[in-house]
């Protein structure tokens, strides 16, 4: 693709869900992108005005729907694709269209998918000549920040990267029961489902060892469980005593017997759970080699934040890497890219 540079460019958003809305909303504020639709999967939302979905002041005119052919005919440039799960008939249907995607759907690499799936990935973006582009807060951002403080190293020995949270207010039972919240420790295949659930880590892992020059021979996950100890009322879902409280692994990259590139978490659910490790409530990203290089990442309300809580801070921050690269996405070779392929990802000044 080219840069497109005497229009603005056109956008569709897919999904307006936690994430879906926070990128919809930074969409319609942006003179250098044009909104022309939005999909959404749940009825109760079809025929409803984009801001309405995104908590904006104005009505747009585009409105809500399933329909993928009125979607494809508005000539979409770009869609920033949002939900939970990618699926790849989905993908393919717009990358074969020509419409380059981003997205935060547990995407980085594609190496988390089939052979034969990222085969037809492959294949319709060379039909299509078009781009397909994951990335999110963590993994993503956190990533980027790895690849960029290593750049201050002579020698590189391990990029570790660590989200070290209270994950409680991202409410979402179906996933944090996935990754084993409110589970009894001993359950059977309790490490496979944490290790599938947070697998696009292990794409990020191999990114960054692929951009530092590390030629991985393989690829471990490790995980340890703490128990809650007492019960815990989220509202969305419940922690009872002795089950699951507290996650710590992390998908790591092996040359050897060395330990190159790790990334994992350290998560708890509420207020009755010890961590493995004391809790830095942020993005914990080391370089280690010389010289060692430490940071970390702390997402914090603005002056007067508006909502209750700082959820909506952490769905911004997962939605904003993605919906911020349209413009480098749309001009990028065509085929899968990464963060470490696109030139940096900025926001945009307020004016």
């Amino acid at each position: 693709m080219t840069a497109i540079t005497d229009r603005p460019i056109r956008v569709i958003q897919w999904t307006t869900g936690n994430i879906g809305r926070r990128s919809l909303h930074a969409i319609i504020s942006r003179p250098d992108l044009e909104l022309v639709g939005v999909y959404a999967h749940g009825t109760d939302k079809l025929g409803v005005d984009a801001a309405e979905l995104s908590g904006w002041t104005e009505p747009t005119g585009i409105t809500a729907t399933n329909d993928i052919d009125a979607l494809l005919a508005a000539k979409p440039d770009a869609c920033c694709y949002n939900p939970l799960w990618p699926s790849v008939d989905e993908l393919v249907r717009l990358l074969e269209a020509g419409v380059n995607v981003v997205s935060s759907a547990a995407w980085i690499t594609g190496g988390k998918q089939s052979p034969e799936d990222l085969a037809r990935i492959r294949k319709a973006c060379e039909q299509g000549n078009s781009t397909i582009f994951g990335s999110g807060a963590h993994p993503g951002m956190t990533n980027m920040v790895g690849m960029v403080l290593s750049g201050s190293c002579e020698r590189v020995d391990e990029i570790r990267i660590t989200e070290s949270v209270d994950c409680s207010t991202y409410e979402s039972a179906g996933t944090q029961s996935a990754m084993g919240f409110g589970c009894a420790p001993d359950t059977p295949g309790l490490d496979e489902s944490v290790r599938r659930e947070s697998e696009v880590f292990a794409e990020s892992a191999a990114m960054m060892a692929d951009a530092i020059g590390a030629k991985l021979d393989r690829m471990t996950f490790d995980v340890t469980f703490t128990t809650a100890t007492g019960d815990s009322d989220l509202g969305f879902m419940t922690i009872p005593e002795g089950t699951v409280g507290g996650v710590y692994g992390y998908h790591r990259g092996w040359v050897g017997d060395r330990n190159v590139v790790s990334v994992g978490f350290n998560w708890i659910m509420g207020s009755h759970a010890v961590p493995p490790k004391p809790l830095e409530h942020g993005h914990v990203i080391q370089v280690f080699g010389i010289p060692n290089m430490r940071t970390v990442l702390h997402c914090l309300p603005p002056k007067n934040w508006p909502e209750e809580g700082f959820m909506g801070l952490g769905m911004i921050y997962t939605a904003m890497p993605v919906t911020n690269a349209v413009p480098a996405v749309v001009a990028a070779a065509p085929g899968i890219v990464t963060l470490a392929d696109l030139p940096p990802v900025t926001g945009r000044f307020s004016g």
